[in-house]
């Protein structure tokens, strides 16, 4: 490919990276990859260099190098794409200032394709779920975002090779430390969704019954029963008759309906919280990628342009020995640069401000889930109160019946 290929910055290979079940024996990891990659890849044309990886750390994975260029039956190269001219209404051939008639790149594959990627996941997705069901084994996987499958999850990151040994090692990672927040994120937002939900179920229930104590009512149990508790009892119950009765006066709820209401709003307010907290995230992940990346360009830029400045070959392949690290970092941070933010640079300023922003917002958000978390305990101690205040009523109902039946 190096031999092939004659501009210094063209693309030799394609690196895509499999998570492996592990539920699953090395074996079938094997066999599963190498099915998967003459399907997909080999039978296109490719060439493809497979690594399977599996330290026992829970983490086998596969590196799949595949080349950008076709392969053909005889031996040779084939084009990665073709040249085009452009034609003018005349159907003639526009000429630019330098002399050259303008064209664009027609590519011959379509490897190059957004929707390439879509296919090459969804086909995984499926082989590994087919080897995964001849095993007699009950688990899947799903290549769509969580958003996609309707999940109200936040996803986490993928920590990469540097990080995940970092973490291994108990030395905490950026992406190590945003996992750990979107995971307790996630189970709080869980339990809320549960509780929420379960209020929602209960009232559900009720949204008939003519025969519920009134709100006020809840207010006055809690008030009799404050009458007949010890010290502690009574301190008790005096501060959960605060709680309700601000609550209910500050959220201006006079009846069920307006609980109702109140419950449906709370609904809405944790689905909310979980597309900031998903949006932020990604837009964390993806600043973080931004920063990394242009620390390692800054970093080795001066390196890099000395070893381009070599004209002797042998003098250049020393100075790469020797400083292979940098100007592989450089090389990668400058691709990465382009092909994300196509051309555009933002200064590493802006981007740490942003991200600074986002923590801020992010911090936000995690103190107004403690506020829905104690309204949603409000709303609960109310259910809990109409309740015993229901039950006490069938109570008195039977001994009232009970008395007329010895009378």
């Amino acid at each position: 490919m190096e031999q092939i290929e004659k501009n210094k910055n063209a693309q030799l290979a394609r690196e895509i990276e499999l998570a492996l079940p592990v539920e699953l024996a090395q074996e079938h990891h094997i066999s599963l990859v190498r099915d998967y990659v003459n399907g997909h890849f080999v039978e296109a044309g490719m060439c493809a260099d497979v690594c399977v990886h599996d330290k026992n750390d829970g983490n086998p994975h596969a590196h799949i190098m595949l080349t950008v260029r076709p392969f053909e039956q005889g031996g040779e190269w084939g084009a990665k794409s073709r040249k085009e001219y452009l034609l003018n209404k005349n159907g003639e051939r526009i000429k630019l200032k330098s002399g050259e008639f303008k064209t664009r790149k027609i590519g011959m594959m379509d490897w190059n394709e957004q929707t390439k990627a879509e296919e090459w996941r969804a086909a995984w997705a499926d082989a590994v779920n087919a080897t995964l069901e001849r095993q007699g084994l009950e688990k899947r996987i799903d290549h769509r975002s969580y958003l996609r499958q309707g999940k109200e999850e936040i996803p986490t990151v993928h920590l990469g090779v540097a990080a995940a040994q970092m973490e291994r090692k108990g030395t905490a990672t950026e992406r190590g430390n945003l996992n750990r927040e979107i995971e307790v994120s996630n189970k709080l937002l869980r339990q809320l969704r549960v509780r929420i939900n379960k209020l929602k179920d209960w009232l559900k229930t009720k949204a008939t019954n003519t025969a519920l104590p009134t709100l006020f009512d809840v207010i006055r149990g809690i008030l009799d029963g404050h009458e007949h508790k010890n010290q502690y009892g009574q301190i008790s119950d005096s501060n959960t008759m605060a709680r309700v009765f601000n609550f209910l006066q500050g959220n201006q709820i006079t009846d069920m309906a307006g609980l109702r209401e109140k419950v449906g709003e709370m609904y809405d307010r944790r689905l909310d919280m979980g597309d900031r907290l998903n949006r932020i995230d990604g837009r964390l992940h993806m600043l973080d990628g931004h920063i990394r990346h242009m620390g390692y360009y800054q970093e080795h830029r001066e390196i890099y342009g000395q070893y381009r400045q070599i004209k002797r070959p042998k003098k250049q392949a020393a100075f790469l020995e020797k400083h292979y690290t940098e100007i592989a970092l450089f090389e990668s941070a400058h691709r990465y640069l382009e092909q994300h933010l196509n051309g555009h640079i933002p200064s590493l300023q802006s981007w740490k401000e942003e991200h600074a922003k986002l923590l801020t917002e992010r911090a936000a958000l995690n103190q107004q889930h403690n506020t829905l978390k104690e309204e949603v305990s409000e709303a609960e101690i109310v259910k809990r109160n109409v309740e015993r205040l229901m039950s006490r009523s069938k109570q008195k109902t039977r001994t009232h019946r009970s008395r007329g039946m010895e009378r």
